[in-house]
């Protein structure tokens, strides 16, 4: 009888053994100045809304002057005019808060309905829609101003708000978005029980279309709170202005009384500026968790 074999005794792989983590010197040297490159406009930002007119041009741009006075700066930004600039920042909080809603429920709309129907020259309107994320906005803000020159609307808080709601590239990202995230089991299983497709889009797919809504809704605030072309040629009265339109008469009244360190309007606009940027910080890092799983889905199959 021939010799039984022996077992041969093999070591089982470790699970969920890590590989060892590899540096790379060049690739953390160009992370290094990519954060100096967006992080070192808002340091500068910071340290000169603690200075004053004169300090700005007499002492180092990045560092402390030796009387710092943010406090008494951000006072007289809130103060100047009476208080204007409170009425800039409201004027801007309503603009960016209101365009963005509108715009996310009008792409999520638009993104679901170019996803789950098919109808006669869809291939051809999703063309359209993809040629218009190439026109740039200030190409259609003289014609945009025209228009509501004839309808009467300009000169009001419309004149910033409707332009707002049209967003191309939300409408496009949130059809990408629908395709992999409302299956279409769910939405026959809610069709036989007899619900409509108006229900059926704002009780189902709404809330599946949640993270993608907020990843537009963050652009078009972005893009709303930081525009200052269209307001400009859109609003005469002061007291219409947005952030953006708001700091830049300052700046030109900076310009006009003094031409640097004898004018005192310079300070109130880099406080401004900087009292400008708080909102959309904190609006990022409230929704930052939802705006990256929006990006993310889609661009993976499931």
């Amino acid at each position: 009888m021939a010799p039984t074999p022996e077992p041969v005794h093999t070591t089982p792989a470790k699970k969920g053994r890590r590989l060892p983590a590899r540096r790379s010197t060049p690739l953390t040297i160009a992370m290094l100045a990519a954060l100096a490159y967006f992080l070192l406009p808002l340091f500068w930002l910071l340290i000169a809304s603690t200075k004053s007119t004169q300090d700005l041009f007499n002492s180092f741009g990045l560092w402390f002057s030796h009387a710092p006075q943010l406090l008494t700066n951000v006072k007289e930004t809130f103060t100047q005019d009476d208080g204007v600039f409170v009425h800039w920042l409201l004027n801007t909080v309503m603009y960016a808060v209101v365009s963005a809603l509108g715009a996310a429920l009008l792409a999520a709309a638009g993104g679901y309905g170019f996803a789950k129907f098919r109808f006669r020259g869809h291939r051809a309107a999703f063309n359209l829609v993809l040629g218009a994320v190439m026109v740039p906005t200030t190409a259609l803000a003289i014609p945009t101003y025209l228009l509501f020159a004839k309808a009467g609307l300009v000169n009001t808080p419309w004149a910033v708000i409707l332009p707002s709601l049209v967003n191309p590239f939300g409408l496009y990202l949130m059809r990408i978005y629908a395709q992999d995230a409302v299956p279409d089991s769910i939405l026959e299983a809610a069709r036989i029980d007899g619900a409509g497709e108006v229900r059926i889009f704002f009780r189902i797919a709404l809330r599946l279309l949640g993270p993608g809504l907020v990843t537009v809704l963050l652009f078009t605030l972005v893009a709303t709170w930081n525009n200052y072309f269209l307001p400009l040629i859109m609003l005469n009265d002061p007291n219409l202005y947005p952030i953006t339109v708001g700091l830049s008469s300052w700046a030109a009244q900076a310009q006009n009384g003094g031409a640097g360190a004898g004018s005192d309007m310079l300070a109130l606009v880099v406080t401004g500026s900087l009292i400008s940027v708080l909102p959309l910080v904190v609006a990022f890092l409230l929704l930052q968790r939802y705006w990256q799983s929006g990006l993310a889905t889609g661009g993976v199959k499931q």
